[in-house]
């Protein structure tokens, strides 16, 4: 679960400055300003930082048993992981009256391809990703007689490139139909727009109830993607040197896009004193994956003035990314257009406690089941790569426990710690990609609480993984971060890493 908390104006007060040090050479620097402009409530943020990465020694990877089966030598294992980049973040929030109107701006440049794209150790490639946000919102909660009204239109601009040539195997790197003198180049980048519409109305006119009635439709446009690489392929698919780099013809992946229409009713019914039931449904239609609907049930009892609990059943699914179905010419992983769209069922009990004034605690439990997990599976030789497929199901439980204790104007410490269990049902064995114990402490100080001069200390003091999965912050399938619906249960995305 991720809960994100966007601040406004009425959040911040005046100007807020921060720095921030820790490991691998990560500094960052803030300013967060909040106000009034006459009329117009002001909100804005911006941050630059930069990091070395977080640094692991590979012993082997994808070229060490390329080596082992051509007999070369041209691993760069063992040897670190390049994982730096450097950041720009800046945001603007503007607030009239009923309209909102945000605005974002994410760059990451000097990225490090993790241990390379094609698994294969790269000091050398960096990529670059760009994305602009923004939306304009109204909100009259009091359009009407026990009615309210909702509207909202959004916008999102990403670009992937790679301003330094990424390799996929290293310079010496030998397959069957050739040696890749100058190594195995192949740089994927694409141009992807977002348009999104959305509108909701909410009716309180019958007793103990909030009915909530929403629908929008998503443009979601990959317009532009090419390649630069130095190879060719050959009637089986391996890959064929063929230098110099070139901005090829046949790129990784065709422009595609996708429209998105979706509904949704919801009824937060009061049925007795502190007892409240949330009842919804969702449908979307896709126009390439077909359509789904989706249930979420939430029971709230506020058990004491300082306690409540919560009982929740939700389902949800994810529709294969453009990456997933349609990728083609690629070395590393081909698209399937027969994939189904993952699903998941959640069942989560939770308990929150205002334990003190300056004292909040808070434990959940939670049980998922997720089905037609998209994975890249490797293709039978002498085929090279993999392929997504639905690879089947798994399941897991777990727990959840945080604190925050606000120990004086100057000094909040903050905790959390968890525990799950994930079994990947094919193999009945643990389905890894996540820690099973996960700890962390933070606290940040206030040097002066009038001139909210920040000096945050965050502290993990304790991670564990079930299993070390490396993962690639720029990926050449041309994916990144999962994007939500707006304003509903399910989930949506063109990329699925960033």
């Amino acid at each position: 679960m991720i809960n994100v908390i966007t601040k406004t104006a009425a959040d911040i007060n005046d100007t807020e400055v921060g720095v921030r040090a820790g490991s691998f050479a990560s500094r960052d620097a803030w300013v967060l300003h909040g106000g009034e402009l006459g009329a117009v409530a002001v909100a804005a943020y911006l941050r630059v930082g930069t990091t070395d990465g977080f640094k692991r020694t590979v012993n082997a990877d994808a070229q060490t048993r390329n080596d082992t089966i051509f007999g070369t030598h041209a691993s760069m294992a063992p040897g670190q992981t390049n994982s730096g980049v450097d950041s720009l973040d800046g945001g603007l929030d503007l607030a009239y009256g009923n309209w909102r109107w945000r605005n974002g701006y994410k760059l990451r440049d000097n990225l490090g391809t993790y241990i390379g794209l094609g698994s294969a150790l790269d000091p050398v490639g960096r990529g670059k990703t760009e994305r602009i946000t923004s939306d304009l919102s109204w909100i009259d909660n009091q359009f009407a007689r026990n009615w309210g009204l909702t509207g909202v239109a959004s916008f999102m601009q990403y670009k992937q490139r790679y301003p330094v040539l990424a390799q996929i195997y290293p310079p010496g790197a030998k397959l069957p139909t050739g040696v890749f003198t100058d190594g195995m180049i192949g740089d994927p980048e694409f141009s992807e727009r977002q348009v999104r519409l959305f509108g909701a109305a909410t009716y309180s006119g019958f007793a103990g109830n909030k009915i909530r009635l929403g629908l929008g439709r998503d443009d979601l446009d990959m317009y532009s993607t090419r390649e630069y690489k130095n190879f060719l392929y050959s009637a089986t698919g391996v890959p064929i040197p063929n230098d110099p780099v070139i901005d090829s013809p046949l790129p990784y992946i065709n422009p595609h896009r996708r429209i998105v229409n979706y509904l949704y009713a919801q009824d937060e019914w009061t049925f007795a004193r502190d007892w409240t039931l949330t009842a919804g449904i969702r449908h979307d239609n896709y126009a390439d994956a077909g359509s789904t609907t989706n249930p979420r049930l939430a029971l709230v009892w506020d058990a004491r003035f300082d306690m409540t609990a919560k009982l929740l059943y939700g389902e949800a699914f994810r529709a294969p990314s453009f990456a997933e179905e349609y990728s083609t010419n690629n070395p590393i992983s081909s698209g399937n257009a027969s994939l189904q769209p993952e699903t998941n069922r959640t069942v989560e009990a939770v308990l929150s406690w205002q334990a003190a004034p300056n004292l909040q605690l808070g434990v959940n439990f939670f049980h998922y089941e997720m089905q037609n997990i998209i994975r890249s599976v490797v293709n039978v030789a002498p085929t090279p790569g993999s392929t997504y497929q639905n690879t089947g199901g798994q399941h897991g439980d777990g727990m959840e426990m945080e604190a925050a204790w606000d120990a004086s104007r100057s000094l909040r410490l903050t905790g959390s710690y968890s525990d799950q269990k994930s079994i990947d049902e094919a193999t009945g064995q643990d389905a890894g990609y996540a820690p099973h114990r996960h700890a962390t402490c933070s606290t940040p100080m206030y040097a002066n609480p009038a001139s909210h001069l920040a000096l945050p200390s965050p502290t993990t003091c304790r991670w564990r993984r079930a299993r070390f999965i490396f993962r690639r912050p720029i990926s050449y399938d041309g994916n990144r971060g999962k994007l939500p619906v707006c304003g509903g249960f399910g989930g949506e995305n063109i990329g699925d890493a960033s």
